[in-house]
């Protein structure tokens, strides 16, 4: 009997080893090259090639079958298996732009081709080509969207207008979490986003995107997507480096180094760890144009020929008095490179631990960490030195095939050395030698009563009152400007201390597999901030600020007419502590001409909505002397306070002005929510010639009109009397004689009509034969009369006309391939609270070639950006852009 079992469980043992066949095969690109981490799927399990393109599986069923071998942004390959000695090699062709899947447009993949409304991408492939420095540099080559430079590391992408650096009205996702800094709202851009290592697709939305992203998706949304650990294992390393030239900063050198560590331990648990780091000098802002003022536009003169001057890249010089006799006159300010030095840099962490419990992409469970520290410049209503910023994020997510839950984290901390370059400058004035005393030396030396000094005379009386000025590069100097850096903004000095975070949950279910008839999907989400900036920024310094938001959305999309004609439907209710709440609805229809899913109309009607900013709602910033930005929401009026000190004659001397007193004598109302209808039409074609060569056309027009559009709008408010209508009475106008009254830009809505439109034509092709071709241009125009509302100032900041073109070939022989990217677009006007003025139109050049070295897995890039050499200006008063020459090597890529 045992013998007999003996037999029996070898015969079985041997039936199910001879049944577990192995079965190998190695994937390559179209260039031959071997394709890591493409994956391999059969009804005998699902695997992935390594780094060699290599792959295997055990055979637990008969032969025939076949395998599936596809990869993100490749055509997908059928292969049928016969036999366990078969040779397989799989070669995977790039699928074509609209071919591309996307999830961003309705929350479900889709080809791009069939979205319903207008989307950018870029895709591993891309970024490859790319010839910037970095993939997000590299999305200024997108259809209609815009990059706002501010120096290596910081950069806001934007689209269809309304926005400066700090862009509020447009978001940005990684993988689900939004990147904007918590005090102040605006993204953060690359600084806490994916190393050009993990990246595997980009999207971009342009346009009113609240129907399933709620508040704030205004103006469009990005969404970057990494690479998972089950599907991407291995170590990847880059190493930039190369020189940064400009006119005002000299030569310099910068370093930029990268690592990605993957491993999948199973098919159970899967975690990965990105490591970048980069150091390089910003751009110097250098402009000693004369301004109005502060948030003023340029205007005629230097300080040899203006005793009022106020240079828009000096600090301090704002300012300024009327003397009777001599005229108005201005403290002596410092250049911008005497109070910051430039030193840009950046390290960057992220971590996650990724398990699925089932052993297949069903159901997966994410923790993951993201940390970034480092040192930037940044402009928003002055210009700002972030020393030592510190921003994190800690998310939990649980994905399955059909839905996600997650909550994450976001803190912002800026450190010990974030000041106001600005306050930086007045304080240092101020600690020299006091206001008072500075003009009263000056009056006597201009009068005549100082010996030796020429009366009449600006330049013979400024320097008298600045004899005992601080001299930079002194050890004085560096120990005031210390000082005053870590004092406080609203106790005198110039620092600004930050320690707000949020809270955000969001849900979402898709009923596919439960419905047949249609996909519906429903989500919500929630957050809850805590602002404290210590009184620097808002009005915090007693206590910390609290308030939350909640948003529910749903959405059904159903096919028709044999499945050419699909119609999306959705909308969203949201709600915060501050406003009413909005619902943000949207209908979209596509429909398929010939039947042959190539050749797609569509049309939408879409609506945003934006809750004006924390800043907006909260700000009690001071802005220059005697000048506030002050938030409008109704609870932010109850908490702004200031006292003033009064000098006219039979005045009293001092003041306590509140926030309802400013609203009140300037006739504003308390901000609220912005609302805008989007009408978009489009077409997307994939276009046969020849029989080899196809063309992809994306047309898209637009049509917006906006309802409370939020802007700054400046207001004088004496410090004494009252204002009724916008009419003083006899103790008012004595204040606005005597000098005595606040500056104030309030945040509020314009009564104003207010319409943009545009439309974008891109295609895309091969010339001779392997060369890749690609142009777009854009248009886009803003409706609105001046007049209607004067002091209104709608930022609209986009050039009318904006035209790009790529030309390339990434194999133009074996291993060696290049690629050219030119950008151009005309003259326009900038608005913003830091200074007015015309940005010149531009060309810029940026090229790349790059050579591979399959033997060391690596990739060579030489490249440049701004090639013609010629430096622009993105805004009034930030750095001029140079030219930035680099060199990358690239492992394991």
């Amino acid at each position: 009997m045992f013998k007999k079992l003996l037999v029996a469980i070898f015969v079985l043992s041997s039936i199910a080893f001879y049944g577990q066949t192995t079965v190998t095969g190695k994937v390559y690109d179209e260039y031959l090259e071997p394709f890591p981490s493409a994956l391999i799927n059969s009804v005998n399990g699902q695997t992935t090639s390594d780094n060699d393109g290599n792959f295997t599986f055990t055979v637990k069923s008969g032969f025939p079958f076949s395998i599936q071998v596809s990869a993100f942004g490749y055509k997908t390959e059928v292969i049928e298996i016969t036999s366990a000695n078969q040779e397989i090699n799989v070669i995977l062709k790039e699928n074509t732009a609209l071919d591309e899947v996307v999830i961003s447009a309705s929350r479900s993949p889709e080809r791009i081709i069939e979205s319903p409304v207008t989307i950018e991408r870029i895709g591993i492939t891309d970024i490859k080509r790319n010839t910037s420095v970095s993939f997000y540099d590299g999305l200024a080559n997108l259809k209609g969207i815009e990059s706002r430079e501010s120096n290596y590391g910081y950069k806001a992408i934007n689209s269809r207008g309304f926005a400066t650096f700090d862009n509020t009205r447009f978001v940005q996702l990684v993988d689900g979490v939004e990147t904007s800094i918590p005090a102040l709202n605006f993204s953060a851009g690359n600084i806490l986003g994916l190393s050009d290592l993990d990246v595997k697709s980009v999207e971009i939305l342009p346009g009113a995107s609240s129907a399933l992203y709620g508040a704030n998706a205004f103006n469009g949304i990005l969404l970057m997507r990494s690479k998972n650990p089950f599907d991407h294992s291995g170590i990847s390393t880059y190493f930039k480096t190369g020189q940064m030239t400009q006119e005002a900063a000299g030569t310099n050198w910068f370093y930029d180094v990268g690592v990605r560590m993957a491993y999948k331990f199973s098919d159970y648990f899967a975690a990965k760890v990105n490591f970048t780091t980069f150091k390089a000098e910003e751009w110097h802002a250098n402009d000693d144009a004369n301004t109005t003022g502060v948030g003023g536009v340029k205007k005629e003169g230097n300080r040899d020929s203006h005793p009022d001057y106020d240079g828009v890249n000096f600090y301090g010089d704002e300012v300024v008095i009327d003397i009777l006799g001599i005229g108005r006159v201005s403290r002596t300010g410092y250049a911008e490179n005497e109070l910051y030095d430039y030193d840009g840099h950046n390290v960057k962490f992220d971590g996650s631990l990724h398990y699925r419990p089932m052993g297949n992409d069903k159901l997966e469970l994410i923790y993951s960490s993201r940390f970034s520290q480092g040192n930037n410049s940044y402009q928003g209503t002055n210009r700002f030195s972030q020393e030592g910023y510190f921003l994190e994020q800690h998310k939990l997510e649980v994905v399955g095939k059909n839905f996600f839950v997650r909550g994450y984290y976001t803190g912002n901390n800026t450190g010990d050395r974030t000041h106001d370059l600005r306050f930086a400058g007045v304080a240092l004035n101020e600690k020299y030698n006091p206001n008072r005393n500075w003009f009263g030396e000056y009056i006597a030396a201009y009068s005549g009563g100082v010996p030796g000094v020429t009366p009449g005379n600006d330049k013979s009386a400024r320097d008298f009152a600045d004899r005992n000025r601080l001299q930079p590069g002194t050890a004085e100097f560096k120990n005031a400007l210390n000082e005053i850096i870590a004092t406080p903004i609203n106790e005198g000095g110039a620092g600004i201390k930050d320690k707000t975070g949020y809270y955000h949950a969001d849900a979402n279910y898709n009923f596919r597999d439960l419905i047949s008839w249609a996909e519906i999907q429903v989500g919500g989400s929630y957050r809850k901030f805590n602002i404290n900036s210590q009184g620097t920024l808002f009005t915090d310094k007693d206590s910390p600020i609290n308030f939350d938001m909640y948003g529910a959305y749903s959405q059904i999309q159903k096919s028709f007419l044999d499945e050419r004609a699909k119609l999306t439907a959705s909308i969203r209710y949201d709600k915060a502590k501050n406003f009413e709440g909005n619902y943000s609805p949207r209908i979209a229809l596509t429909y398929d001409v010939g039947g042959s899913k190539n050749k797609i109309i569509r049309a939408s009607y879409q609506t945003g909505f934006r809750n004006p900013s924390i800043p907006e709602q909260y700000f009690g910033l001071r802005s220059g002397p005697n000048r506030f930005i002050l938030g409008t929401s109704e609870e932010n009026l109850t908490r702004f306070n200031t006292v003033v000190t009064n000098s006219g004659t039979g005045a009293p001397a001092t003041s306590v002005i509140t926030g309802e007193d400013i609203l009140r004598k300037s006739g504003v109302k308390p901000v609220k929510a912005e609302n805008v209808k989007s009408y978009e039409l489009g077409y997307r074609s994939i276009i046969n010639i020849g029989s080899t060569n196809i063309l992809e056309l994306d047309l898209s027009g637009y049509y917006n009109q906006y309802e409370n559009f939020v802007a700054f709008k400046d207001v004088l408010v004496p410090n004494y009397g009252e204002v009724s209508n916008g009419v003083p009475d006899a103790e008012a106008i004595s204040a606005f004689a005597n000098g005595d009254f606040l500056e104030v830009t309030l945040n509020t809505n314009t009564t104003a009509d207010i319409d943009s439109y545009g439309f974008g034509v891109g295609l895309s092709t091969k010339v001779f034969k392997t060369f890749n071709f690609g142009a777009n241009y854009t248009y886009s125009k803003l409706v609105f009369d001046q007049a209607s509302d004067p002091s209104f100032q709608p930022g609209f900041n986009i050039p009318e006309h904006q035209l790009k073109v790529m030309f390339g070939n990434p194999n133009l022989f074996e291993n060696f391939g290049f690629n050219i990217n030119a950008r151009w677009q005309n003259e326009f006007l900038w608005q913003s609270s830091f200074l007015d003025g015309q940005v010149d139109a531009r060309t810029v050049l940026d090229a790349q070639m790059n050579y591979r070295i399959p033997s060391l897995k690596s990739k060579i890039k030489i490249g440049g950006t701004n090639l013609t050499g010629k430096e622009y200006v993105v805004a009034p008063g930030s750095g001029l852009i140079g030219s930035v020459y680099y060199i990358s090597w690239t492992i394991n890529e």
